[in-house]
């Protein structure tokens, strides 16, 4: 339990920052595509017999780049995500079935299994996480002025697919961490929605980035502390804490909006 509460928290920081951009540059599903390529990753590592986190970074930027290169040649992104994202979790699941003389468990890739994290994984997670924050952080003025308006970051002397490269970078290495602890199917909504809640609470960007993992972390050990209570699935609790914390916070700042109408 200690070494999965810390998994969490290691994830939950790597997701935070990156989440808050998935948010505000409404890529949800470019973060669900990334992560649905996992799988393929997964099985070419175990059939390479390399590290599944190489396997599943490599996969998850592939996928990242070439939905960046079609994205101009008049395909709609959500289209081109949709047909990219189901076909790579398709291929990966098929090409696992090809493996022989390999026992690999789908549902702890596809739903998470972070009672099983050694402390290899551990150094892995945490590793990962410090990169994707450090990366965030050295770009994070050219990140948010790219974000907020492109003309703008070219007026600065900033190119803005640079910054976009180094973002799906970040978002390839959380995928590639994250896959241990809530799966490859739970990986978008650990990005998405403590982002979406922290929004409720800020008022900068950077504090929406640092209240954004804390509601992580917080989901993270009061969902394995549920998990272990009422023997439930511990990827799947971890969300479910992250939903219910979103729901209330959307509730309480619409209450407040309601308030200041009426004044």
């Amino acid at each position: 339990m200690t070494r999965a509460t810390l998994a969490g928290i290691g994830v939950a920081f790597a997701a935070a920052p990156l989440g808050c951009f998935v948010v505000w540059r409404r890529m949800a599903y470019f973060g669900d595509a990334t992560a649905h390529a996992a799988i393929l990753g997964v099985a070419l590592a175990l059939a390479l017999e390399t590290s599944i986190f190489a396997g599943t970074v490599a996969v998850a930027l592939t996928m990242a780049l070439t939905v960046t290169i079609l994205s101009g040649r008049g395909y709609a992104m959500d289209t081109l995500l949709g047909v990219l994202a189901h076909s790579a979790l398709a291929f990966g699941l098929v090409a696992v079935s090809f493996l022989s003389g390999i026992r690999i468990d789908l549902m702890a890739y596809l739903f998470g299994d972070i009672l099983a994290v050694s402390r290899f994984d551990l150094l892995v997670i945490w590793g990962g996480a410090a990169l994707v924050v450090a990366l965030i952080t050295w770009r994070w003025s050219g990140l948010l002025a790219s974000t907020l308006n492109e003309e703008l970051a070219y007026a600065s002397g900033l190119d803005p697919k640079r910054e976009q490269l180094i973002l799906t970078l970040a978002l390839a290495i959380t995928v590639a961490v994250a896959i241990k602890v809530v799966g490859v199917l739970l990986i978008a909504a650990m990005l998405i929605i403590p982002a979406a809640a922290a929004r409720n609470l800020s008022q900068t960007p950077e504090a929406m980035a640092v209240i954004a993992a804390g509601i992580g972390a917080v989901s993270a050990v009061v969902g394995l502390r549920g998990a272990y209570i009422f023997d439930t699935p511990a990827g799947p609790s971890i969300v479910c804490v992250a939903a219910i914390i979103f729901a209330v916070l959307s509730m309480f700042r619409r209450r407040g909006d309601s308030q200041m109408a009426g004044r």
